[in-house]
């Protein structure tokens, strides 16, 4: 499996290096026509957040999200699992197209709960240099169904009708951005999450049951380096009475913190973050690691750009 991940990392980096062309490609899909702000983010998502971002008319963008295990040991981690590499934690691929400059439609596959995801993202209104529109507003939807075993998805209830739609989930999320300046942009994303099934779990220090529905405000930010680099973050707070001070599960808050870069076709993010799932489906209810316990865990993105 190393050897594989290894030969799959190596070739992208030989094929990235030597397709420089390619980036020239990809800024002349991307030129502006009008007085918009361009590139407000430099790929669709930000590390565990949406971005603004959307797939050009007739381009294909092909991602790859890879996070390992935890790295601290008191977390799981440590020297024997070497700091998280051995482990890992989800496994995600996508394919994004755009149906037009603005709007996208995307479908992908996730290891954790085994998600297959049918995503849609639509920007209706977009910054302007000259101040008229100040912000750049975004929809974004989620349809997720997971074709876990029956034994699985219901485990630890009396569930035994296995219906289909206990399998799907949804997430709706508006997406608020600007770019402030060549260099700093920041996004707000207020979200809401719905899943059809939860196993009725009580939480033990206020009595609140597991939520069907979930509202989360999300956070982001892009600050550039040099020309092709970037440091980004974001962070989400999900409102839920039966996640707040729960001893029995302990949940906490996703944050999560990379470096960017840009080398001839794709973009490459490296990051670390405490949230194990890589879509909201997983993460915004599923976070149950802490930075301060070394919870947090080594990914990485890579983006790539077919035009047709």
């Amino acid at each position: 499996m190393k050897k594989l991940f290894f030969l799959a990392f190596t070739s992208l980096a030989t094929i990235s290096f030597a397709q420089d062309d390619l980036l020239s490609m990809l800024d002349s899909v991307q030129k502006p026509t009008s007085n918009k702000v361009f590139a407000t983010f430099k790929t669709t998502k930000v590390i565990n957040a949406q971005s603004t971002e959307t797939v050009k008319k007739n381009c294909l963008d092909f991602h790859i999200f890879h996070r390992f295990g935890n790295i601290g040991q008191e977390s799981g981690g440590g020297f024997h699992s070497l700091y998280g590499w051995d482990n890992i934690s989800d496994v995600r691929i996508s394919f994004d197209y755009g149906l037009t400059d603005n709007m996208t439609v995307g479908f992908a596959r996730s290891k954790q709960n085994e998600l297959l995801d049918f995503t849609f993202k639509w920007r209706f209104l977009e910054q302007t240099t000259n101040e008229s529109v100040p912000i750049t507003l975004c929809l974004y939807e989620n349809m997720a169904i997971t074709p876990m075993t029956f034994t699985s998805l219901y485990a630890g209830t009396t569930e035994n009708s296995d219906a289909f739609s206990d399998r799907l989930s949804y997430v709706n999320q508006l997406i608020i951005a600007r770019k402030f300046s060549s260099r700093l942009s920041i996004e707000l994303l207020p979200t809401y999450f719905h899943r059809n099934f939860v196993k009725g779990l009580t939480n033990p220090d206020n009595g609140a049951t597991q939520d069907n529905d979930i509202f989360a405000i999300g956070f982001a930010a892009r600050y550039k380096l040099t020309k092709r680099s970037a440091i980004i973050v974001d962070y989400f707070h999900e409102v839920s009475q039966y996640m707040t001070g729960n001893s029995q599960i302990t949940y906490y808050d996703p944050i999560a913190v990379g470096w960017e870069v840009e080398t001839g076709g794709h973009v490459f993010h490296l990051d670390l973050t405490n949230a194990s799932g890589l879509n909201e489906n997983n993460f915004l209810t599923g976070t149950t690691d802490t930075w301060k316990k070394g919870g947090f865990k080594l990914g990485f993105n890579i983006s790539r750009l077919f035009v047709f």
